[in-house]
């Protein structure tokens, strides 16, 4: 459980939505063996709704793991998007491309290898989605080098934001985790409070903000 939403709602929504069926499922099996952080499962259909309503061209990724967001978009996207996803883990990297091989997306998803900061200096062009799922310390570090790239009228998707409700009140912080819930507080801070962005935190999962992006960074403050 998340310790975001009471347990037995929460058990009620994840037993309610259908099930994933094929690789997706086989995915989401293997992750919940090994350990591995994927989306959970109600974030999941939230993306998937998401995606119906955007209909993304492009999508960027920070935090690609073992593919499995990667594999979701494209398959609810029908194959008709390209994304461009970030990894560190040598290990996940190898997993994410036999399983991105496996679901027929090679020439959908790239995988850029390597430290997300260095990488996504690199990343050109606009995109219409950009999810972020990856160290949460580091988002606001990731939301700089990726935000500019987001087009006007795109969408920002930050996943884990509640971090198990640590964010929300001091009495839940791990010790070891302080700077980590600082960070990620003045993270949302920024992003709900700043003139460009409308967002929404959700406490779904381990929390979700979905930013929608009105005007390109700095415009107002030139008008």
């Amino acid at each position: 459980m998340s310790n975001i939403v009471n347990d037995v709602v929460e058990d009620y929504i994840r037993h309610t939505l259908k099930d994933a069926d094929g690789l997706l499922k086989e995915l989401e099996v293997f992750a919940e063996e090994n350990s591995v952080p994927i989306v959970h499962k109600e974030v999941s259909d939230l993306l998937k709704v998401l995606l119906k309503m955007q209909k993304p061209q492009r999508i960027l990724e920070v935090g690609c793991a073992i593919g499995y967001s990667s594999i979701l978009f494209a398959t609810t996207c029908e194959g008709n998007v390209d994304i461009t996803t970030c990894e560190r883990n040598p290990v996940m990297i190898e997993r994410a491309k036999e399983n991105i091989k496996r679901a027929g997306f090679e020439n959908n998803i790239r995988i850029l290898e390597g430290d997300a900061v260095e990488q996504l200096k690199n990343v050109e062009g606009e995109f219409d989605m950009i999810f972020l799922d990856a160290a949460k310390g580091q988002y606001k570090l990731f939301y700089d080098l990726v935000i500019d790239k987001l087009k006007v009228g795109g969408v920002l998707i930050s996943d884990n934001i509640l971090y198990k409700g640590m964010i929300a009140s001091d009495d839940l912080v791990v010790r070891r985790k302080k700077t980590i819930v600082k960070r990620m507080r003045n993270y949302l801070d920024y992003i709900c409070n700043c003139d460009y962005l409308t967002t929404s935190l959700l406490p779904m999962g381990d929390g979700v903000a979905i930013s929608y992006k009105d005007s390109k960074r700095g415009e107002s403050e030139n008008a």
